[in-house]
């Protein structure tokens, strides 16, 4: 058993963990630290754990657990690590972006590794502090790492993404607000989004040239999930795709290759990642789905726990999709 402390787990992203550390058989919740709600029952926040728990919101912050999750705003993490010195036994997973970049991995001597365990798994399982991947990251990189790998990822990659509501976090904006996302869809960050650093260093880590990636993020009319395209010139067959894709991830607790096509709801409420493959004319389309709340960012933290302490792989992690 690991006593854990929560950093801002008001947000969509700290539900979520509590909800999965909660129904984790190895973690206890030590602290859930809010500036804005101390003193508050955790369900003035997350109505969806009304008779599951009892905890409170605090504004203290125990230095001496045995791990800390960072949900925190993207910047903010290096700035509460900057004030708060935890304990040199004191894990630390953050999921913000602060730390992703090979040029931000460090700070104040702590080295965060880049926390996808489909590639770092055993990286992962010796580090104190991880970097959690983005959402569009997640479902992206997934999409291309074996084509990476395989050396064959030379030209262009068209990639267009629709992620929901819930990808903007919880503070209410102009383009998530019910009235406006409802019934709608719109592009964000043409060619520019944050995440596209992370996808690039991950996609160039095997020493290859990579094409271009040309992407475009979308909002989508649902709260949460990522559904992802990316298509680009490829020589072989569908048989070798499929051969190549199975064989990189013949060993991954949460990545599946699928014959069939694929939907969102297939996906929604758990921490898999689905991907198809479709070939037209010598170009490769893939398709990705993942939950952007889970896989994409609090499952895929524990996932990242779960490696880091020995536990297995889908401890607390074995999560159905509601596909109806």
């Amino acid at each position: 058993m690991i006593n854990i402390g929560i950093i801002g787990g008001s947000g969509y992203t700290g539900g979520e963990l509590i909800r999965l550390l909660l129904n984790h058989p190895k973690a206890n919740i030590n602290f859930i630290y809010s500036t804005t709600r101390a003193g508050k029952d955790i369900t003035t926040a997350h109505p969806d754990l009304l008779g599951q728990t009892d905890l409170k919101f605090t504004g203290d912050v125990n230095l001496n657990v045995d791990l800390v999750f960072l949900c925190l705003g993207h910047g903010n993490s290096t700035t509460f690590l900057t004030q708060n010195s935890f304990s040199s036994n004191t894990k630390i997973i953050d999921l913000s972006n602060d730390f992703r970049l090979h040029n931000d991995a460090i700070l104040n001597k702590k080295e965060f590794i880049y926390g996808l365990p489909e590639t770092n798994k055993n990286k992962i399982k010796t580090a104190n502090y991880i970097a959690n991947p983005g959402c569009f990251a997640t479902a992206i990189q997934l999409a291309l790492l074996p084509l990476a790998k395989a050396n064959i990822l030379h030209n262009s990659v068209h990639i267009n993404a629709v992620t929901g509501s819930t990808g903007a976090g919880v503070k209410p904006s102009d383009s998530t607000h019910f009235s406006w996302r409802n019934n709608n869809v719109s592009w964000y960050k043409p060619f520019t989004h944050q995440h596209l650093g992370e996808i690039g260093e991950s996609l160039m880590s095997y020493n290859y040239e990579i094409g271009e990636l040309l992407f475009l993020p979308q909002r989508g009319n649902f709260a949460r999930g990522i559904f992802a395209t990316a298509y680009t010139k490829y020589k072989g067959s569908i048989e070798d795709a499929y051969e190549l894709y199975t064989n990189f991830y013949a060993d991954a607790k949460f990545t599946n290759v699928s014959n069939t096509e694929i939907h969102l709801k297939q996906v929604v409420n758990t921490n898999q990642c689905h991907l198809h493959l479709h070939l037209h004319n010598g170009n490769l389309l893939v398709t990705s789905a993942i939950d952007n709340l889970l896989k994409g960012a609090s499952g895929q933290a524990v996932q990242n726990m779960n490696l880091m302490y020995g536990f297995n792989e889908d401890e607390g992690l074995k999560l159905k999709a509601s596909a109806f």
